[in-house]
């Protein structure tokens, strides 16, 4: 491999790297406060994706400021993360908490599957596409090879802002001090008078809202297809395994090195594309059944 190949597989590394980061660290603490694995979450990632694409495609069409469109982006994913992650969670999963995790799971992945057909049924099965924002922001040289600003600098700053963004707000504000009370001990901190319930909403709500900002900043840089969330729930999973379950930080290390070895598996071997994410999952499990940042948890029998 050629230096500049190697840089470019490195530069498309980073970048899917933060879009599968941003889904897989709501995933990761929605299941570290509320001990589900959501097989839906996909599907925000999805209709976030889609919903920002006809926000886009409309802001064009209307010949309104092009610029808008940074800020349709963030309002789609807002909104699917706010209006659909409240319904599910009031709607249906508040019933499910106490069930057994196997029943929790086919839920949700009743769900997934209820929302796969609602995407259809929206937005059809033609390809969305929607490079608007990704027009705007241009190309950079780096080191004599033109990449696409949206995902040099874009993507990875946006990526860089959620984790910080989560961090301050899990150690410095009250919502997320609550949070981290009911993710290490639920028991006691219903005990001590926390509401656990609206704990779990807010965390299912921005672990939506992530995975759909995930996807309306991913809108402008593939086309949109059915089954798009089943290929980023998968990954998503991939990457709470390899960082161990409730770590954020682990979390944007695990996307990083799943991120580059499927760039490299690229460039290199593109028959492995599709395996090294979970080559990858399997070999970090096989030395830390835990995963890398992960912790060996005391169950209570």
């Amino acid at each position: 491999m050629t230096p500049q190949l190697a840089l470019l597989a490195t530069l498309d590394g980073i970048a899917y790297a933060a879009l599968v980061f941003m889904v897989a660290v709501g995933l990761t603490m929605i299941f570290g406060v509320m001990r589900i694995l959501n097989v839906a979450h996909g599907s925000f990632y999805a209709i976030g994706a889609y919903s920002a694409a006809s926000i886009v495609l409309g802001l064009t069409a209307a010949g309104m400021n092009p610029w808008l469109v940074f800020p349709g982006l963030l309002l789609a994913a807002v909104g699917v993360g706010a209006v659909l992650g409240t319904l599910i969670e009031r709607l249906l999963l508040t019933r499910i908490y106490t069930k057994e995790p196997v029943l929790q799971l086919l839920v949700t992945f009743a769900v997934f599957m209820i929302l796969e057909d609602v995407q259809r049924l929206v937005w059809g099965v033609r390809p969305y596409f929607a490079a608007e924002p990704v027009y705007l922001l241009g190309n950079v040289q780096v080191v004599g090879i033109f990449y696409t600003a949206y995902q040099l600098i874009l993507l990875p700053t946006v990526a860089l802002l959620v984790l910080v963004g989560l961090r301050l707000f899990l150690r410095r504000t009250l919502s997320g001090r609550l949070i981290v009370a009911v993710t290490e001990d639920r028991e006691m901190a219903t005990a001590l008078g926390i509401n656990a319930g609206r704990v779990f909403l807010l965390t299912f709500v921005l672990g939506s809202t992530l995975a759909a900002l995930g996807g309306a900043l991913a809108s402008p840089t593939t086309s949109l297809v059915p089954g798009i969330g089943a290929d980023m729930i998968v990954l998503s999973f991939a990457v709470v395994a390899i960082a161990g379950l409730g770590q954020v930080e682990g979390a944007a290390i695990a996307a990083l090195m799943i991120g580059l070895g499927r760039s490299f598996a690229v460039y290199v071997m593109p028959e492995l594309e599709v395996v090294v994410p979970y080559l990858v999952m399997v070999i970090v499990l096989l030395i830390r059944p835990e995963g890398l940042f992960g912790v060996v948890e005391r169950r209570r029998i």
